[in-house]
């Protein structure tokens, strides 16, 4: 049995493990998706290749190296499509799949370096081998940028590669005998100068990609840190909602029954605590409420049970029952409804929800002493349009992008008689957005702001319209 010391002791290498592991995995994809996306380019340049050598130098040998090719190609597709379709990586699936990319490497390096050197060979050593070089060096460069995943399996490519790129010049030197001031030993140090460009490109490639490796398993560690604490700032918002709405519910009835005289007259010097507590107790309730419905928002469960309603009818019967608290806020309410129904399909409660919270802000938002709401509906084309405006300061211009951001409040507001808790723009807005809508503002400093929520039309229902037909 494995105690808590071994554990203890065991977890770094696990831990190290865990790590080489991911590593691997990412730069086994990253070089299977590369190869993948790579393999149109390649085969135009085998197929060129072919072209070339077959009209100026060999058919046969043209033939040859593209067969070869193919062959490659097709070990190639075998690897990438294996490595592409792992969901589960180990240690051994990992060492299987660098194994296989260890042997597709070797077979496409040395069929590109033999086709190189057999041209060069047809060529004789007067020619230069401008087009073995030119076909060894590209290959270099290519792999250089596209397959620098791997630092072994690189370096594997490059060596024979390499290798070859010296034998050619080495070969002419020995065939022809000459001297080291001759233009063939020439070609040999030219050779080695850009070997060496060559090596330093693949080595800055390869720093680039490690780096940009280390950064991107910084960044998904990040996000999963992030996801943790939004999981638990979900759970936390859900949990104490929960708690605090059964308390919060007898409370407020008590309150209510109190305030109501249901258990005999409130004596004079307790109707002022007893309505404030039942005010903020209402206050709470809402914010309770408000919270869950928040936290089902976000977690994609908010409850849309959508029916043909009229919207004018609808607004006409929420803005009778919020006439006292405009009456309280010392604010008019003008409502503007076209002569005809405009029917959409909504949820009614959900919507009840949405305008009461944009009806309260306007009242609260107003000019002081001297409110003024509109409502209005009308049609746009397939759309409706629900406009509420007040006649207040206006939402300052840097507050604009945060309007409807949750716990979120305009410096200026927050000193008003009516505080909330700046969730109520937020829950309009995701309760519109999962109607299918839009929702915006517009403000003028000095002249107020007006919301706007866009609707999809429906046809009126049937049964109302046999009705009004009778």
């Amino acid at each position: 049995m494995t105690t808590t010391g071994e554990i203890l002791v065991k977890l770094p290498a696990l831990l190290a493990r865990e790590d080489e592991i991911w590593s691997n995995r990412r730069r086994l994809r990253d070089y299977a998706r590369v190869g993948q996306r790579l393999f149109g380019q390649r085969l135009i340049i085998y197929v060129t290749m072919l072209v070339l050598t077959s009209s100026y130098y060999s058919w046969q040998l043209g033939a040859i190296f593209f067969c070869v090719t193919l062959v490659s190609e097709t070990i190639d597709a075998f690897v990438v499509r294996s490595i592409l379709t792992v969901r589960c990586w180990d240690v051994h699936k990992v060492r299987r799949a660098v194994a296989m990319l260890y042997i597709s490497t070797a077979i496409s390096a040395m069929a590109i370096s033999y086709f190189a050197i057999s041209l060069a060979e047809l060529q004789g050593p007067e020619s230069g081998h401008f087009l073995p070089m030119i076909v060894l060096f590209s290959a270099a460069i290519f792999a250089a940028i596209n397959n620098h995943q791997f630092l072994p399996i690189l370096a594997l490519r490059l060596i024979i590669y390499v290798l070859a790129i010296l034998f050619i010049p080495l070969r002419d030197i020995l065939v022809t005998g000459d001297g080291i001031g001759s233009e063939t030993w020439l070609h040999f140090f030219t050779t080695i100068y850009v070997t060496m460009f060559l090596l330093e490109c693949a080595r800055s490639f390869l720093t680039s990609y490690t780096a940009h490796l280390k950064s991107r398993k910084a960044l998904e560690e990040e996000h999963e840190r992030t996801k943790a604490a939004y999981r638990a700032k979900t759970q936390f918002l859900a949990t104490v909602s929960h708690e605090l709405r059964t308390p919060l519910t007898s409370i407020k009835g008590a309150l209510d029954v109190l305030n109501s005289g249901a258990l005999g007259p409130v004596p004079d010097r307790m109707k002022g605590p007893l309505d404030v507590a039942g005010r903020n107790s209402h206050r709470l309730a809402t914010l309770v409420s408000d919270l869950l419905l928040l936290q089902r928002a976000e977690s994609g469960k908010i409850e849309i049970n959508p029916e043909a309603a009229d919207l004018g009818a609808m607004l006409r019967d929420i803005v009778d029952r919020f006439g006292p608290f405009a009456e309280s806020m010392k604010a008019e309410i003008y409502l503007d409804l076209p002569s005809e129904p405009l029917w959409s399909r909504i949820d009614p409660s959900r919507f009840d929800q949405v305008i009461s919270n944009l009806l309260s802000n306007a009242a609260k938002f107003s000019k002081e002493g001297a409110g003024h709401v509109r409502v209005s509906l009308k049609a746009s084309g397939d759309k409706a349009r629900i406009a509420i405006s007040d006649n207040g300061e206006g939402i300052p211009e840097e507050f604009h992008d945060k309007v409807f951001q949750e716990f979120q409040q305009a410096a200026q507001y927050e000193t008003r008689r009516h505080e909330g808790s700046g969730l109520g723009l937020s829950i309009a807005k995701r309760i519109v957005d999962a109607h299918g809508g839009r929702i915006w503002f517009t403000a003028e400093p000095g002249r107020g702001t007006t919301f706007t929520i866009e609707l999809d039309r429906d046809q009126e229902p049937l049964g109302l319209v046999g009705e009004q037909a009778a």
